[in-house]
């Protein structure tokens, strides 16, 4: 096979491969880490990557190829980022500041990357992350900006920008990523991506208990549906003393893409107020899926939401992130200025906050009642170029995200899972995405839904110009 279609092979196909023994982990492992190396440096998609690790568990695991294969797990061999935001054991752990990369490295496996590692994939490294998680663009002050494979004047999203650029790069077949707000949704519509944002206790945010108020969850950001569904197969499930958990399926997430969905009743949302229409692009993207789901026989209804009562208590909830122990002058000035605001916010407006978010979370769920599933765009306009937002004061900057993410916060709060396709392009060849939100704890519809749409329209097969080049 050619190396360039090798890297750009989905995820349980590349497992396939080593377990026919038509590549190998150390050859995977070494194809991706030339990779990066050769290519990362236009695309800042990596603050850390552990090539002497990588290399070492690659050649371990390609051992073990020559005995009993029986028993090996899902994923044996295959590649994998992990967002800077979740620990690795003895590697240098930042939440996208520059002093902590330099000074602190984590003393433990998050839940997600234990769970990561018994499944048999290969760390490559930390992924690049918005700083703190808190944006939906990728520019720390202190590392390159990440950018956009498909364009490199356009950010991949955030805050797992640099998960989605890798991915959409050929430089890992999947990669995890979170989501508090559009974090995983908004990068996978920015590069081309399936980006899975799975249901509150889905997944576990062992050893700590709960972020944001439940409304963070992690996810994968992948080639394929199947991808998205094959990881939450192997991450999901309770850790004592999860303030939350939900029963797994059965037969499987990945059964769930082998089977039809059956006739759909599905809300179609390219309106939400108070914040307005989408940008035409986004919106013809989706009513274009729309007339595609009505000609496989599914019933779409248009409405528009009210999501006024969201923003006020999401941003209060949200900025309360940013003070988690981090000196302010390390901190960006966006961040900067919400950890002031988070420091005269008191302990009542925060607990109101909480409630009133709880109220907004069953008016969602109420909302989505009558259907089986909600059709939105991912994002309201396709991606910013780099730094188009520097100049803006702090208060602008958040009014600009507020509207730019306007889909995706309201599932967070709710805990519905949520799945980003790709959906086409934009004028400057960047692509977008449209987004599909199921009932409580119902990822096995969405994902059914999106296998369904992605035999349709297969979107696997395109690739970004950049790193796309045989030798």
């Amino acid at each position: 096979m050619d190396l360039v279609d090798l890297a750009f092979t989905s995820a349980l196909d590349q497992a396939r491969l080593i377990r026919d023994r038509d590549v190998s982990p150390l050859e995977l492992t070494q194809l991706y880490l030339e990779r990066i190396q050769q290519l990362d440096s236009q695309l800042g998609s990596f603050f850390t990557v552990i090539a002497d690790r990588a290399i070492a568990d690659a050649k371990a695991k390609t051992e073990q190829l020559t005995g009993d294969i029986s028993e090996l797990p899902p994923f044996f061999g295959v590649p994998i980022g992990i967002k800077d935001l979740n620990p690795v054991a003895d590697v240098p752990l930042s939440f996208g500041v520059k002093i902590a990369l330099q000074k602190n490295v984590a003393k433990h496996d998050d839940s997600v990357v234990t769970k990561i590692k018994q499944a048999g994939f290969i760390i490559l490294g930390k992924t690049a992350t918005s700083q703190l998680g808190s944006f939906p663009y990728t520019e720390p002050p202190g590392f390159p900006p990440t950018r956009n494979p498909w364009n490199l004047d356009y950010t991949p999203g955030g805050s797992s920008g640099g998960s989605a650029a890798a991915v959409a790069a050929g430089f890992c077949a999947i990669a995890q990523g979170s989501d508090g707000g559009g974090s995983v949704r908004g990068p996978a519509a920015c590069c081309g991506l399936v980006g899975l944002k799975p249901s509150r206790g889905r997944i576990s945010n062992a050893p700590v208990g709960d972020y944001l108020g439940g409304c963070a969850v992690n996810g994968a950001l992948t080639h394929t549906v199947a991808d998205a569904a094959a990881f939450l197969d192997v991450t999901a499930g309770y850790v004592t003393g999860d303030p939350y958990w939900l029963a797994n399926p059965d037969p499987s997430f990945l059964a769930a893409t082998q089977k039809a969905p059956g006739k759909l009743k599905i809300g179609c949302i390219t309106s939400i107020l108070p914040i307005g229409d989408a940008d035409p692009i986004c919106q013809n993207a989706t009513l274009k899926v729309a007339r595609l789901l009505e000609g496989l026989g599914h019933e779409v209804e248009s409405i528009i939401p009210d999501f006024g009562d969201l923003i006020e208590p999401f941003v209060t909830t949200w900025r309360t992130q940013t003070d988690v122990g981090i000196p302010p002058f390390f901190l960006e000035r966006v961040n900067r200025w919400l950890w002031l605001r988070a420091r005269f916010t008191r302990a009542s407006q925060y607990v109101r906050s909480v409630h009133q978010l709880q109220r907004f979370a069953r008016q969602v769920v109420q909302m989505i009642e009558p259907f089986d599933v909600l059709l939105t765009p991912t994002y309201f306009h396709p991606a910013i170029r780099v730094g188009a937002w520097a100049k803006l004061s702090s208060a602008a900057t958040i009014e600009r995200i507020s509207q730019w993410i306007a889909p995706c916060p309201a599932f967070n709060v709710s805990g519905q899972p949520a799945i980003s396709l790709p959906a086409g392009f934009d004028n400057n060849g960047v692509p977008v995405g449209i987004q599909l939100v199921g009932r409580p704890a119902d990822e096995v519809t969405i994902l059914s839904l999106a296998a369904q749409i992605e035999a349709v329209q297969p979107w696997a097969e395109n690739r970004p110009n950049f790193g796309n080049k045989s030798d």
